[in-house]
């Protein structure tokens, strides 16, 4: 996600009415947990270091109540998603028991919406390209995806003038963007139900790519001030200022 023209509109920032804590540090709470892989605890840890106590069951509260409102606070202020579609699915175990995470992310990247669903059948497939048409209201130019034989279906069904292009090999855009999601499948030792997965991914797709800069080609200097203006969206999402470096 490139921050470009249109990304400082104004959108209402959450209401906080009842938290006795500021709105820096809910937000700077919020940005630890999803940003990078730490548990509840560990940011308890953390912002006792810099003085501020706070309960892991509190940041959890903040995390679930904010975390999707951060994200698509985000998601608003982004660019238009591109008009080439990559969709793929991979399983996920809950409680034992195998799940599937569908993900679609545009030619950039971006991600554009994650699914929970039991199966991956044309069924699951229907559900995940219909709310992503919701979402975005609009459907692509093209649409790329593995040789899941629910795929044709699902297109023919609900999107059939848009190019399909099924190919395992054209679809590793989709598949490496799982990878910041199987580092914190980890870090949290899996996923308790569908729905903490599904509310958890939710908010995380929107979150943790925002700061995830590509510095390929970019100068130290140049990476900065990106970082730079990445946090001062942010700080529009929330509604807050950054909180200063431990010395």
């Amino acid at each position: 996600m490139v921050p470009g023209e249109g990304l400082f509109v104004s959108v209402a920032s959450p209401s906080y009415k009842g938290h006795r804590y500021p709105v820096e540090v809910i937000g700077h709470c919020v940005w630890l947990y999803f940003r990078f892989p730490l548990s509840f605890r560990e940011v308890e840890e953390l912002m006792l270091q810099r003085g501020v106590i706070v309960s892991h069951e509190t940041v959890r509260r903040w995390c679930v109540k904010f975390g999707r409102s951060y994200a698509d606070g985000l998601r608003r202020r982004s660019p238009a998603a591109g008009d080439k579609w990559h969709l793929d699915e991979v399983f996920v175990k809950i409680n034992g028991e195998r799940q599937y995470l569908w993900r679609a992310v545009d030619q950039y990247g971006n991600v554009l919406d994650v699914l929970v669903q039991s199966r991956r059948d044309t069924k699951a497939a229907k559900r995940f390209l219909a709310k992503l048409m919701k979402k975005q209201r609009r459907v692509p130019r093209v649409l790329v995806t593995d040789k899941l034989k629910s795929y044709p279906f699902a297109h023919r069904a609900l999107m059939s003038s848009v190019e399909h292009r099924a190919h395992k090999g054209l679809n590793n855009r989709a598949e490496n963007s799982h990878q910041p999601t199987r580092q914190r499948e980890r870090a949290m030792k899996g996923f308790r139900s569908p729905g903490s997965a599904q509310r958890f991914l939710s908010a995380f797709s929107g979150i943790s790519p925002h700061f995830r800069v590509c510095r390929r080609l970019r100068t130290a200097a140049e990476h900065r001030f990106e970082m730079t203006l990445r946090f001062t969206i942010w700080d529009h999402v929330t509604g807050g200022i950054s909180l200063p470096t431990a010395a």
